[in-house]
């Protein structure tokens, strides 16, 4: 598919700035750059489906299984607070 696009001399100099110093034809990168633009868009909007909300916490999951395990005994309130516990002032200085 060809299309045209009009582009304001500002935006036309960047483009062309930054192909040259990626050293690709010019329709190569603004190729390269609809193509981020389309599949990084922004976050969806509004409710998820299941399956939208299932891929999404797969994605987030990726590479969890690699993290150690922690544990529980350190995830308690007083390891959380323990600097308040004992009277000092969190705040240093005040």
């Amino acid at each position: 598919m060809t299309i045209e696009v009009h582009l304001n001399p500002e935006l036309e100099a960047r483009l062309i700035s930054e192909a040259r110093s990626q050293g690709v034809p010019l329709e190569k990168l603004a190729e390269r750059l609809l193509k981020e633009a389309l599949t990084t868009g922004p976050p969806p909007q509004g409710v998820l489906t299941r399956a939208e909300f299932r891929h999404m916490l797969e994605r987030i999951a990726e590479g969890s299984e690699k993290l150690p395990d922690l544990p529980t005994e350190g995830f308690s309130r007083e390891s959380f607070y323990e600097d308040r516990l004992d009277g000092r002032d969190p705040v240093p200085g005040r």
